[in-house]
């Protein structure tokens, strides 16, 4: 992997050093504000790399605290595969989603469509969504994980044999018949997963004719640092002024005058995934993924991910004679008492696991994570792409897809308590204007087999023009129906849609227009 600092960063690095201790703001040079949105990470997060690399760069932030050697250290256990005894990359299962991160990640962004459902396959970002679709706020089955494992070490069996996991992939026509008054055509496609009663394999609490099933592809992790950094009023004043707009917000997030919801046992908002299901980035996005899409336990966290009611897997695990003949002969340093269910059992209840993953190795992987730097803007002084940055502000988009955001003082928390506020082994990015194109809200866009809930994050578009070059696709949206720019914007036009308004006039604009805006949000 290869690393691009470039000069003008290099120039500023002394001021911002001095800056970042202070705490105090850094003076951007940029006399105006397209020149200062180039910098879509801010003075501290930006990288200039426009090359297959550009998502895996180091922030300039990390670089100016000396943190090189810890972040790639970090990178390697994204990048590894992990094993279930070859150290410092053991602890695999005993159920898994992936067996490294970055497969789910290629090229360290969104994950890709696929024609099928196999962890292995490379860039297969999908995680399994399986609820109960006919009781309120379809939650998960709770027989499996948020996350169900579709992958297992000998000798167990994963929760669903991925054998039998269906995707169809069908077309779609919308009112318009895909197709814009000018003459111009696009297509529109979408998943229908099917997932077989005899897939799965611990009882299940729900019924069977209740479950729905989706898929949910992973994000880029590109800048995540960045988007942590916001402050949390910040966030409160962005949801009370759409709300006081009369946007229609989550009413499990937000009560119209305060959070109806935090994260966990804290105050903070949620923030990261479509499900807005985490809170800051420490006990978040790869901080939780390490830990549940691999089963590696370290110091605070030293179970197993198996289930939303756990002991339901390991009933069947215990009483399952295949299981019971080889558990011994994979796990002879388990303490036995002579029954082979109780043994199994106690093994994957244990909350007091042997520690996998050092705390060192911990910190060297968030490092790495919180400092993964966003490429900057690419062509913002190309007339048609300032166009296109007119247009889409003009026609609505903008609403959700917020250009810019101030980071604060960025003394980050952690809700484990591994990482003290503001902890010094962490790099920090305080008041920097950063560009992430998301109001960091969820909206709904009512599309036909629609995500779970239909309330969905807006996704930071900054970065995503690299996706095909970095990612080697450009797929885009929670499930990666779109296979482009162009269909992500008509997949926003559904009836009851919270942007329809937006694709409404969208599609009142001349050809010329629309690919402005399609290059300028590719140019972001």
């Amino acid at each position: 992997m290869k690393h691009t600092t470039t000069i003008a960063v290099a120039l500023l690095s002394c001021a911002l050093f001095v800056a970042c201790k202070n705490d105090e703001p850094p003076v951007v040079n940029a006399t105006e504000e397209i020149g200062e949105e180039t910098y879509a990470g801010g003075l501290l997060g930006t990288t200039f790399n426009q090359s297959a690399s550009a998502y895996e760069d180091p922030t300039p932030a990390v670089e100016q605290a000396g943190m090189v050697n810890a972040f790639k250290y970090g990178e390697m256990f994204f990048e590894h595969t992990m094993t279930q005894n070859n150290a410092p990359f053991n602890g695999l299962g005993p159920l898994y989603i992936r067996s490294s991160c970055e497969s789910c990640h290629p090229g360290y962004g969104h994950g890709r469509r696929m024609e099928r459902y196999r962890a292995d396959d490379w860039g297969n970002g999908y995680l399994l969504v399986v609820y109960n679709k006919d009781a309120a706020g379809d939650p998960y089955e709770t027989s499996l994980a948020g996350m169900p494992q579709t992958k297992a070490v000998a000798p167990f069996k994963p929760s669903i044999d991925e054998t039998k996991i269906q995707i169809s992939w069908l077309d779609y026509t919308d009112e318009w018949g895909n197709r814009f008054e000018d003459g111009e055509t696009y297509s529109l496609i979408y998943p229908e997963v099917n997932i077989p009663e005899d897939a799965f394999y611990a009882p299940l609490v729900t019924p069977y004719a209740s479950l729905g099933f989706r898929l949910e592809t992973t994000i880029g992790i590109y800048g995540t640092g960045l988007l942590d950094a916001i402050p949390d009023d910040s966030l409160k004043a962005q949801y009370q002024k759409e709300y006081d707009a009369g946007a229609n917000l989550n009413p499990a997030i937000w009560n119209g005058s305060d959070w109806a919801s935090t994260y966990g046992n804290t105050n903070h908002p949620k923030r990261f995934t479509y499900a807005l299901s985490r809170g800051p980035l420490q006990d978040a996005a790869g901080a939780n993924a390490i830990w549940n899409i691999t089963n590696v336990t370290r110091v605070d966290r030293r179970y197993h991910y198996l289930s939303l009611t756990k002991s339901i897997y390991a009933n069947a695990a215990a009483n399952d004679p295949e299981v019971q003949a080889d558990f011994y002969r994979y796990f002879p340093q388990w303490e036995k008492t002579g029954d082979p269910a109780t043994d199994i059992y106690n093994y994957l209840m244990c909350d007091t696991l042997p520690i996998e993953m050092s705390s060192e190795d911990y910190v060297n992987f968030m490092v790495w994570h919180r400092g993964l730097a966003v490429p900057a803007a690419r062509n913002l002084n190309d007339a048609t792409v300032q166009r296109g940055r007119k247009l889409f502000r003009e026609i609505g988009c903008a609403a959700c897809h917020r250009p810019s955001w101030t980071t604060g003082k960025d003394n980050y928390t952690d809700p484990n308590r591994f990482f003290t506020d503001g902890d010094a082994r962490l790099p920090r990015y305080p008041y920097q204007k950063i560009w992430p194109y998301s109001d960091m809200v969820q909206h709904r866009l009512n599309m036909v087999n629609d995500i779970r809930t239909g309330w969905c994050r807006t996704t930071p578009l900054w970065g995503r023009g690299l996706a095909q070059v970095c990612s080697g696709h450009s797929d885009r949206l929670h499930d990666c129906r779109a296979r482009n720019t162009m269909e992500a914007i008509m997949w926003h036009g559904c009836q009851g849609s919270d942007a329809r308004q937006s694709v409404e006039n969208f599609r009142a604009l001349s050809k010329a227009d629309r690919d402005a805006i399609v290059k300028f949000i590719d140019a972001i």
